[in-house]
């Protein structure tokens, strides 16, 4: 299994703000659902940070998200390991196959892979 990104999913009511002020550090607008919107380094593309409102389709928000190149198998392995899935495997519409797991602090981490790479 290899990770591809991991990207920090930053809570806000303030996402064009979070945008123009992360722009000043050097990262552009790659995505914008409404929900989420993620920000990306030019030179090094899977730099990333995304601004999350709310999410669309789960219970809980995520601290972070980790794309991986197999989440059926990480996500077997998290399911055999015990550890507490707070939203199940699924595909979303927007593109992603994944699932939340919550780490042994209590962060809930996003496991995902994208369909087109799945």
């Amino acid at each position: 299994m290899a990770v591809r990104r991991v990207v920090p999913n930053f809570r806000t009511q303030a996402p064009p703000e979070n945008q123009e002020f992360y722009g000043l550090l050097g990262f552009d607008p790659v995505m914008d659902l409404g929900w989420i919107s993620t920000v990306a380094s030019p030179a090094e593309p899977t730099a990333q940070i995304s601004f999350v409102t709310e999410d669309a389709t789960a219970p809980v928000h995520a601290d972070l998200s980790v794309e991986v190149d197999d989440v059926d198998a990480v996500h077997a392995a998290v399911r055999d390991s015990g550890a507490e899935i707070v939203h199940s495997l699924r595909d979303e519409e927007w593109g992603v196959r994944r699932f939340f797991v919550r780490d042994p602090e209590g962060r809930v981490v996003n496991v995902l892979t994208h369909l087109t790479q799945h």
